[in-house]
């Protein structure tokens, strides 16, 4: 099971390697003045979670604007049912 560190390591990683970069917390912005992904960045992070994690926010229909968003996916995948 993922923690949220896990998962906010998982993006530092993914940030580091295409935005050169990873100084970001759970308050960054996914866009714009923040990590500013763009739509080929964001399926390609998707991905990466979903292959870590089996699952991805993005493919689950959300649309999330922070670093604190992602992590809270899989907080709250972490404590529902299959």
């Amino acid at each position: 099971m993922a923690t949220g560190q896990d998962v906010l390591e998982t993006v530092r990683g993914f940030v580091a390697r295409v935005k050169n970069h990873c100084d970001i917390d759970l308050t960054t912005s996914l866009y714009g003045d923040g990590i500013g992904l763009d739509s080929l960045e964001l399926g390609e992070l998707g991905a990466v979670l979903e292959d870590e994690y089996g699952s991805d926010p993005f493919g689950a229909g959300l649309e999330p604007e922070t670093v604190a968003d992602i992590v809270a996916f899989y907080d709250v995948s972490a404590t529902t049912p299959a």
